[in-house]
């Protein structure tokens, strides 16, 4: 099943208005601009070509067949003493199985969300991961965390969160529900998807 607001831009009326990321007053996104024009700006400049070398500004890469400027290709959470536990959001035909399948953790303990995502044909500015995490429908947490603004290249890039501690005491334990949305600077939505874990 396709997710219509793949690679849309992002509709500020959307129901889940939680997952729409802040805006910073006065912040004005730049001029878009293809490798081509970011490799040729200011060509002379040996230092500023070195540092766009190392965005991955040599060429455009990715798979004709594939669109996508962002693909996210995993999300783990990350707890000391465990394996961790890897949600392959790499094929939109697994993410509806998502939900059936709960994350278990123990109450209080301490963990980081991990992503894994590749960039491909274009530089994305401004990336940025939001969740909005509910209870028997009622929200209890909102997160929005920067990941940055990268170029494209074929290794994938990694980014760990800050370590969050899980709630405890009997009225925490339960099932949670997660929405997760990855978007960029321009408001595009790269990945939207539905997951669940269960604190005990």
């Amino acid at each position: 099943m396709s997710n219509p607001n793949i690679d849309q831009p992002v509709n500020n009326g959307d129901s889940l208005e939680d997952l729409n990321p802040t805006q910073t007053e006065g912040y004005k996104v730049g001029e878009k601009k293809t490798i081509d024009e970011l490799k040729n700006l200011d060509a002379e400049d040996e230092s500023l070509n070195k540092w766009k070398e190392s965005l991955g500004l040599k060429a455009a890469v990715g798979p004709a067949d594939d669109p996508r400027k962002v693909v996210v290709l995993s999300l783990a959470m990350v707890i000391d003493g465990r394996d961790d536990v890897v949600l392959d959001v790499s094929d939109q035909a697994k993410i509806p199985t998502l939900k059936d399948n709960p994350i278990v953790i123990k109450e209080g303990v301490t963990y980081k969300l991990k992503i894994t995502f590749k960039i491909q044909h274009e530089v994305v500015s401004g990336l940025k991961y939001l969740h909005v995490v509910k209870r028997k429908g009622i929200k209890v947490d909102r997160d929005e965390e920067m990941i940055g603004s990268f170029g494209p290249k074929l290794e994938p890039y990694e980014k760990t969160f800050p370590a969050e501690v899980a709630p405890s005491g009997l009225i925490s334990r339960g099932h949670y529900t997660v929405k997760s949305r990855f978007v960029d600077d321009d408001n595009v939505c790269h990945l939207e998807f539905e997951w669940v874990y269960i604190i005990i």
